[in-house]
């Protein structure tokens, strides 16, 4: 348990986080009082904490210009000429392109192949979704700089583009996501199971994901098929949205906006989490929890 005097001294944060965040004030000459305060999330974990607030999309996602395709490009020239041994890697994979959405969907389609879906196939069905689906094309905007602000190992919106398994694995979900809406079910369960395969990150095509989303490694992420994630959450690596296996139909996790999942939260059955809401790392979730705890 933690102390608080003048200063506050977190000697034990995962103890905080078990015990209904609490802490303990002492005061010279009388017992330990037990006083309840809100948990300081921003001190704690001040980069994570980020996706609580409502960053300006319109800056992002809705200017004249595409300024992030602008900065992806002036970042690829620089690393080209620092190391040219990687100068033909970044033309192929960004400089050759006209769009964001078609150098993503470059290095999608050749992350993903395989022998008998080739990387042509794959640069066809991503190109055919993401020119075509303004959400889309505001979703890959909005969760890369989701990267930048939020993940401190992000060097550069380039570097989420070309090397970031995380930002790999939503994007591609979210392609499937837009065939299995068009009906195209067989082709987007095919999709997920290679990005399981390649990324082993598993969501259901079904899945309902917000925008800006930061999935943080991404390795063991799993999320079912009714689960809901609102906008601006970060789920750390080894989270489990599923169900308890006694349910059928509406049977997943719904996470509200801004929340924040630790590494292997596993969050069982039709439950909610509320907007803001923090979850330690390790916990297992079988109860609805409140906004902002």
């Amino acid at each position: 348990m933690a102390y608080a005097s003048d200063k506050l001294r977190w000697e034990s944060i995962p103890e905080m986080l078990s015990s209904g965040l609490s802490l303990k004030e002492r005061e010279d000459g009388e017992e330990a009082k037990v006083k309840y305060v809100e948990f300081p999330f921003e001190k704690v974990f001040p980069v994570y904490a980020m996706g609580f607030s409502k960053p300006d999309t319109d800056s992002v996602a809705n200017s004249g210009h595409d300024q992030i395709w602008d900065a992806v490009r002036e970042e690829a020239k620089l690393e080209a000429e620092k190391e040219p041994i990687l100068s033909s890697f970044l033309y192929a994979s960004i400089l050759a392109h006209d769009c964001l959405e078609q150098a993503l969907g470059f290095v999608l389609a050749n992350r993903l192949r395989n022998p008998t879906l080739l990387a042509t196939q794959l640069m066809d069905i991503f190109s055919d979704v993401m020119m075509h689906d303004k959400g889309i094309q505001r979703s890959i905007r909005l969760d890369v700089q989701a990267f930048i602000d939020r993940d401190p190992a992000c060097l550069s919106y380039s570097s989420a583009l070309l090397y970031l398994k995380g930002y790999h694995s939503l994007q591609s979900y979210r392609v499937a996501h837009a065939l299995w809406k068009q009906g195209r079910k067989v082709l987007a369960l095919a999709l997920q199971s290679r990005i399981s395969e390649v990324f082993g990150v598993d969501i259901h095509p079904a899945a309902k994901i917000g925008d800006g989303i930061l999935l943080d490694h991404g390795t063991g992420v799993v999320i079912g098929e009714t689960a809901v994630v609102g906008n601006r959450v970060s789920l750390m690596h080894g989270v489990t949205l599923g169900g308890t296996g006694k349910e059928i139909g509406d049977r997943h996790p719904k996470v509200g906006d801004g929340a924040l999942l630790g590494a292997c939260v596993t969050i069982l059955g039709n439950i909610n989490i509320g907007e803001g809401a923090m979850i330690a790392a390790g916990s297992l979730v079988l109860k609805h929890v409140p906004p902002h705890r």
